[in-house]
Order: structure tokens, then sequence, then C-alpha cells
């Protein structure tokens, strides 16, 4: 079946490639998506035959990704069920893509709406979020890109050494509250600020299946804990606190700094 689909090629969005070396490979090569806050790669989880995220509250975010093959793909990228080019929801086959060439490797930081502009992916909860703002509410929570090789003849891969700038996110104690609050949101991904991002248009003629599928489900820490992915944090209950309290402790009354 002959595939031939209009795919978009990112002109402008800080597409990162490394200069590689010709070497004999003995393994399929398989494509890689990471998740970037902050430039740094977030770890992902492995849980029941699934991929998970922790989703950080506020934070923007990028996806990255990489082409393993000796050939030229277009990914079909969704977030939250929306292509990340046009928001509709298709099938893998019939959705718009992003092009990559031969071992290349590309950021995708936000949807995009026009030619020229994005704006930024960004975490936030189900109730502020783009597909909430669409009315498209039934796949929060899951980032999931297809790989659909070019109809040409395969080359031997190469290696690449891929180069990242590691910047650590910032983070905050939340108040018991707050916490308390954020036990009750589910994580979904908005709209955030303007991003310059230049694209242009190409058709390429693609296998009729895509040669590897990649699904990652992004949770906030609370619903990670819920779901046995990630060990809960001690209680910030204050009652809590209270009930584990204990009357008496060997030595002397000490005196704080600030009375000396």
């Amino acid at each position: 079946m002959n595939h031939r689909l209009a795919c978009v090629v990112a002109a402008c969005l800080g597409l990162a490639a490394d200069a590689p070396g010709v070497v004999a490979s003995t393994y399929e090569p398989v494509p890689n998506v990471e998740i970037l806050v902050g430039g740094t790669p977030q770890r992902q989880y492995a849980h029941h035959g699934r991929s998970y995220l922790e989703a950080l509250k506020g934070r923007e975010y990028a996806i990255q990704l990489r082409n393993p093959y000796g050939v030229r793909v277009a990914v079909a990228l969704s977030v939250d069920g929306l292509n990340t080019i046009d928001a509709r929801q298709t099938s893998a086959g019939d959705a718009r893509k992003w092009v990559i060439d031969p071992y290349q490797t590309i950021t995708i930081r936000g949807w995009q709406t026009s030619r020229t502009e994005a704006r930024r992916f960004e975490f936030t909860t189900e109730e502020q979020s783009y597909g909430q703002a669409l009315g498209k509410t039934a796949n929060f929570g899951v980032i999931t890109a297809a790989f659909f090789k070019e109809r040409v003849p395969d080359v031997l891969p190469l290696q690449e050494s891929e180069r990242r700038q590691a910047v650590p996110p910032s983070a905050s104690r939340p108040s018991d509250a707050q916490a308390r609050r954020a036990n009750e949101d589910y994580a979904a991904t908005g709209m955030g600020r303007r991003t310059d991002h230049a694209v242009t248009q190409v058709y390429l003629d693609l296998e009729s299946a895509p040669v590897h599928t990649v699904n990652i489900r992004y949770e906030f820490r609370p619903q990670l804990v819920r779901l046995g992915i990630l060990p809960a944090s001690p209680s910030t209950d204050p009652l809590d606190r209270r009930e584990r309290a204990r009357g008496f402790e060997p030595g002397f009354a000490p005196v704080p700094p600030s009375l000396r």
C-alpha cells in the first residue's frame, strides 16, 4: 500500500545532530524518545509493561526524537491524544508527521500553531489543559510517537553520540494544604508561551505500518505513588506527626543558637 503523506520538517527549532562515524551493527536499532525539562532528560519508569514519567506541575517540557535508521523517518507525535502539528485526533497512519533525517535527533518543544510559531508544552492539570480547552479529554496523560520509515533501501546504521546539557530543575516543597490538593490533581499538557518554530511541508512515500511506537504515560508524583511506581514520601499530615511523638529522650535540654 502506497502511503504518500504530508509531513512537516522542523526548520528552526534547534535540530540537534551529532557527526556520526560508521560502524557495523548486529542488532536492530530502536528509536529513542526523551522528555526534557530544562534541557534534562527525565527518568522513565517501567511498570507492568508501560513506561511512566513524573510530570512536574507548571514546568515546560520538550520531546526529543532520535532516528537510528539509515533512512528518513516520519513521526506521528501526539500529546494527550492530540497531534502536535494540528491537534487532530486520527490514526497514526493518517496523522501529519515530523520528518527526521537519517541518524538525526530533533526536539519538539510545543504545539505547532502556524508555519513560524509554536506554543510550549507545559505540565498542568486537566482543567487547565489544551485538551480541555478543545473539548477533547479522552486521552489525557499519554505521549505517543509512531515512527514510519521512508520507502528507500536501508544502509548500515551509524554510531551517534548525543550531547545534552544538564540543567537541574528547580524544586520547592509544598505546604500541607498544597500537598493535599495535589493528591487530587491529574496531569495533562497545556498550551504555554509562544516560541519561534519555522517549518516547511514535504511529501514522503512511507511504509504502511510504523517500524516502532513509543507510549509514555505521565502523572504527578502522588498518582505515581498510588500506582505503586514511586515510593510514598514521609507523611506531612500534622496528626500523623503528633501520633509519632514520644515523651522522653536521653540527654539535657539543648539551647537553640538564637538564644545563646
